[in-house]
């Protein structure tokens, strides 16, 4: 329990300051007032003001803040909404860019520090009738040896190569039982058959060692930005495969990603990261939904502003409506946080 709760509020806090820190520092280098820096929603615990702005610490964990002067209304002096549409559109963003950047550290960081690689081989148990893997041609008791030229250590790295190439045609190269090796070529589904998966195959790793490895920083950086546009590309995969049914729409709020951190923190220090750099991902492309009450559905604002060129829609109606988008996201957090805490009473978890 500690283990999760220390793993979980270290993360959070790491994100949430990236993201503010983006809003700050642009707000700041164009010249808009911040009146206040907050780390988690108000009632407020603790503040301290230096110079024109208050930071302060707050109760409710569910994110941070950067309050600026006028966001609505052009005639407060300092005000973000005085400013051009693009320094208000890079202000807007910022926090999400920022969330978007700091997994090239994270994962960077993870190929750095010591972590355990499983290596095996990739055994094919079972070949499902009519899916790609048949119809090209492979066999049980084959071996998958690579995908796409990258090598196949164990069940995860075949998974992710094929998730990273839906719709896409991909060579894998196979060991036959006889030694003889051969590269088929296929296509992984977006939309499989319940249970089969992309390509069709039931697969083991067999012969399995588990060995220490870690990078120095010039070999562990170029690995942790090819590892954080693979995320990007997984995470793009994952939400076309909920739009067409492919998968189930999943979501998890504080508490549920809380359990996810605990059970990846006990995988070791490197895994965290990597899922601490997923989570940042996830938090910087969901902020820029236009969404009221999100950055996204603030820079929507903006971008219908621009359309009219430049006619605004009243501060108090664009006001009321993010403050409604911000009551119906609490409520749809509140939602969440019920099913995660009745998931976590059952004995369930978000990892399958």
């Amino acid at each position: 329990m500690l283990i999760t709760i220390v793993s979980f509020f270290v993360i959070i806090i790491v994100l949430i300051l990236a993201h503010e820190i983006g809003h700050f520092v642009t707000a700041r280098a164009t010249r808009v007032k911040v009146e206040e820096f907050g780390l988690f929603y108000p009632p407020r615990l603790f503040s301290i003001k230096r110079g024109e702005t208050r930071y302060s610490l707050n109760a409710i964990p569910l994110g941070g803040f950067v309050k600026m002067a006028g966001e609505e209304d052009p005639k407060e002096p300092g005000s973000l909404a005085s400013k051009s549409t693009w320094v208000r559109l890079l202000v807007l963003s910022a926090g999400s860019l920022m969330n978007l950047l700091l997994p090239l550290l994270l994962f960077s960081i993870a190929f750095m520090v010591p972590h355990n690689v499983v290596t095996g081989k990739v055994m094919i148990e079972e070949v499902d009738p009519s899916s790609p893997a048949a119809v090209a041609g492979i066999i049980p008791g084959d071996t998958i040896l690579e995908i796409n030229g990258k090598p196949a250590n164990n069940n995860a790295d075949v998974h992710r190569y094929i998730q990273l190439n839906l719709g896409k045609e991909i060579d894998m190269l196979i060991q036959h039982e006889d030694d003889t090796r051969e590269t088929f070529q296929l296509i992984p589904r977006w939309k499989p058959p319940e249970g089969r998966g992309a390509v069709g195959i039931r697969m083991l790793t067999s012969e399995a060692t588990i060995t220490k490895e870690h990078y120095p920083f010039w070999k562990a950086i170029p690995l942790g930005v090819t590892n954080c546009i693979e995320t990007f590309i997984l995470f793009k995969n994952g939400i076309v495969s909920m739009i067409i049914g492919a998968i189930p729409a999943t979501f998890a709020g504080p508490v549920g990603i809380a359990q996810l951190t605990g059970e990846v923190a006990r995988a070791g220090m490197s895994p965290l990261l990597e899922f601490a750099a997923f989570l940042s991902i996830n938090f910087g492309i969901i902020n820029l939904f236009p969404i009221p009450g999100l950055d996204g559905g603030r820079i929507a604002f903006i971008l219908i502003e621009w359309v009219r060129r430049g006619k605004r829609i009243a501060p108090r109606v664009e006001g009321l409506v993010h403050m409604v988008g911000f009551v119906i996201l609490i409520a749809f957090f509140l939602a969440i946080t019920y099913q995660d805490i009745i998931r976590i009473i059952s004995g369930e978890s978000l990892i399958p």
